[in-house]
């Protein structure tokens, strides 16, 4: 009796020992939402560096070298008696300014943001000093600012740009309508290409972490709060604000 008595109590030990070790290392393990949560983070570390460094690598490229071309032309017109060239070349360092102006105007992050000065130390070792709600606003700023950059405001303002240098060259210099159709078609190259260039793994990197959140997010997570919008159609057209 005695000895079935200690069997029990072994048995028992052994049982609250298995429990109690079970339960130490389920709390070790992270749960399934833990491990989704410790991906998403892991996937910004890897992107927001990354990310933030191709973009600066486009911004300052085009940055220099709009600057550089309106430096080069502008030359060029002060020194060439060349009436024709000097007209290309003014218009051409006007057009080159304006260029430089945007990429100045429309930073990676806005001049007045917080998350600026994160920017700083880009390198994923700096960035870990972030908190995740500061990872996930500044992707959500990256992916903002490539947004834009490839919406069709970007392309119209290109566009109405490119077409006044093209009227100027046709009507203000009196030049022929090829000369004008050239100009304009050698603008819209250039400024399709900056704008075609421009990283856009953030948007894609942002979506996805959406999608994948717990909560969810409906729609266009960086649909803006208004917008406006046109749509032409045969025998005119509708603007609409969105909100």
């Amino acid at each position: 009796m005695k000895i079935l008595k200690i069997r029990h109590s072994v048995r028992l030990a052994f049982f609250v020992l298995a429990l109690l070790c079970f339960t130490l290392e389920a709390g070790a393990q992270p749960s399934a939402v833990d491990s989704l949560i410790d991906k998403q983070l892991h996937d910004l570390y890897g992107t927001i560096p990354h990310e933030a460094i191709r973009f600066q690598r486009w911004w300052y490229g085009w940055l220099a070298g709009y600057s550089a071309a309106t430096a080069v032309q502008g030359a060029v017109c002060l020194t060439t008696e060349n009436k024709t060239l000097r007209q290309d070349m003014a218009l051409g360092a006007a057009t080159t300014l304006l260029g430089a102006a945007g990429q100045l105007i429309s930073p990676m992050i806005a001049y007045n943001s917080p998350l600026r000065g994160s920017l700083d130390e880009v390198k994923a070792d700096s960035l870990r000093a972030l908190s995740p709600d500061q990872y996930r606003e500044l992707l959500k700023a990256l992916a903002v600012r490539e947004k834009e950059g490839r919406s069709w405001k970007t392309h119209a303002t290109a566009c109405a740009v490119n077409l006044g240098s093209g009227l100027i060259t046709w009507l203000g210099y009196k030049r022929t309508f090829m000369d004008g159709l050239e100009n304009f078609a050698l603008n819209t190259a250039v400024t399709e290409l900056q704008i075609w260039t421009q990283p856009v793994r953030a948007v894609k990197a942002y979506r996805k972490y959406c999608e994948n959140e717990a909560t969810g997010t409906s729609g266009d997570p960086l649909k803006p709060d208004s917008e406006w919008n046109m749509a032409v159609y045969p025998g005119g057209f509708t603007l609409s604000l969105t909100f």
